[in-house]
């Protein structure tokens, strides 16, 4: 038996890797004589730098960096040969470099999450209009002063609502006052005093892509305030006035930048916090549908073939993971080639079918803190009893 164990991360308790190996275990004081195939899933959030840099052999150093409020973390930045990525990956990314010179070309793989990600600060201290993608600009600058050719950043997780003037700040972009006075913190707290933009981000920057599956335009009613800005501490009294400062600030860089103001509707636009919007304005940053782009990476559909059974799960499985990405999408992969699946998840919204089990790992009765702290050994209980 031959079993595919395809996990997204179970948030605020377990990463993908983690749950991938809490099944396993399960698996193999049952069955021994099974054959396992850990695949940890990620879309452009927590994990995709480890899970992208250690599928194809590539190497992780860390950085430390300013967070989403200042304080300073540590964050790694993933280098990968282009030519050890899977073609139909290197096809996603659509990097122009000369066949030639493939074996010594690097990618480098950031997760916007690791420095200004909304799980490194404790609830008090969410607050977009003090939170900075800083941090995950210096992390860009870290990857071209390391020598990479191309930077692929999976969005997802934010704390921060910036447009991504954070990150532009670390790569080169000024702010100024109405007197000329340098603005050292484009924070939207900051934003009323922002009257022009100075400069621009370094020369010659190498391809930036941006994995992401969000489709939200960066304003207005579906736009990244009103969908996620409540997630990361905006007050609903404030909305109105954090959407009519982004589009005063997503005009001036549009206009600082030489770019149509119609990028701002561009799905995805809005993706953490409008960091896709900030770097597609300023530097030319290209968007990518990241988790077709993650399966594409670690071959997933060549790995759904090969097997019997296939194992997969997040925290939630509920009808938005039908969507067409994380496990929803290897449900769908999976059923299509006739698999047998099994989907664990900490709370389960849908119904089974004859195809497709699903379990439910935590226990009646037991608080969400609890059941967040024990999720790990909830999903082998629930594995074993499976199996």
């Amino acid at each position: 038996m031959r079993v595919l164990l395809a996990f997204d991360k179970f948030k605020d308790s377990l990463t993908a890797q983690a749950a991938c190996a809490a099944a396993a275990r399960a698996l193999i004081e049952a069955h021994p004589d099974w054959t396992l195939d850990l695949c940890p899933l990620a879309d452009g959030g927590e994990g995709f730098c480890e899970i992208l840099t250690t599928a194809v052999g590539g190497e992780r150093r860390l950085f430390s960096v300013a967070g989403p409020r200042g304080a300073l973390v540590e964050a790694p930045v993933g280098f990968v040969s282009l030519e050890k990525i899977p073609p139909p990956a290197r096809a996603l990314l659509s990097i122009n470099t000369r066949e030639s010179n493939i074996g010594g070309f690097t990618v480098a793989t950031i997760e916007m999450a690791a420095a200004s990600g909304l799980a490194l600060l404790p609830p008090e201290m969410r607050d977009p209009w003090h939170t900075t993608t800083l941090g995950t600009g210096q992390l860009i600058c870290a990857a071209i002063e390391a020598g990479a050719g191309a930077v692929l950043l999976g969005v997802g997780g934010s704390a921060t609502h910036d447009l991504g003037l954070g990150a532009l700040d670390a790569l080169g972009l000024g702010f100024r006052d109405a007197t000329g006075k340098k603005i050292s913190s484009p924070v939207p707290a900051h934003w009323p005093r922002i009257a022009r933009l100075d400069g621009g981000v370094i020369s010659p920057l190498p391809p930036i892509r941006i994995a992401g599956d969000v489709t939200n335009p960066l304003l207005g009613p579906r736009g990244a305030a009103a969908v996620y800005g409540p997630q990361k501490g905006l007050r609903p009294a404030d909305l109105s006035r954090l959407d009519h400062e982004s589009a005063r600030l997503a005009l001036l860089l549009c206009a600082h930048c030489g770019q149509s103001d119609a990028l701002m509707d561009v799905p995805g636009a809005g993706a953490a916090g409008g960091l896709a919007f900030g770097l597609m304005a300023a530097a030319r940053a290209q968007l990518l549908p990241g988790f077709e782009l993650v399966a594409a990476w670690l071959d997933l559909d060549a790995r759904l073939a090969a097997a019997d059974l296939v194992l997969t799960g997040e925290g939630r499985f509920d009808t938005t993971s039908l969507s067409g990405k994380g496990p929803g999408a290897v449900v769908a992969r999976a059923l299509a080639l006739g698999k047998n699946v099994h989907v664990f998840a900490g709370a389960v919204a849908v119904a089974s079918s004859s195809s497709l089990t699903l379990h439910a790992i935590t226990p009646q009765g037991i608080p969400l803190d609890q059941a967040l702290r024990t999720a790990d050994e909830n999903l082998a209980a629930a594995v074993r009893r499976a199996f």
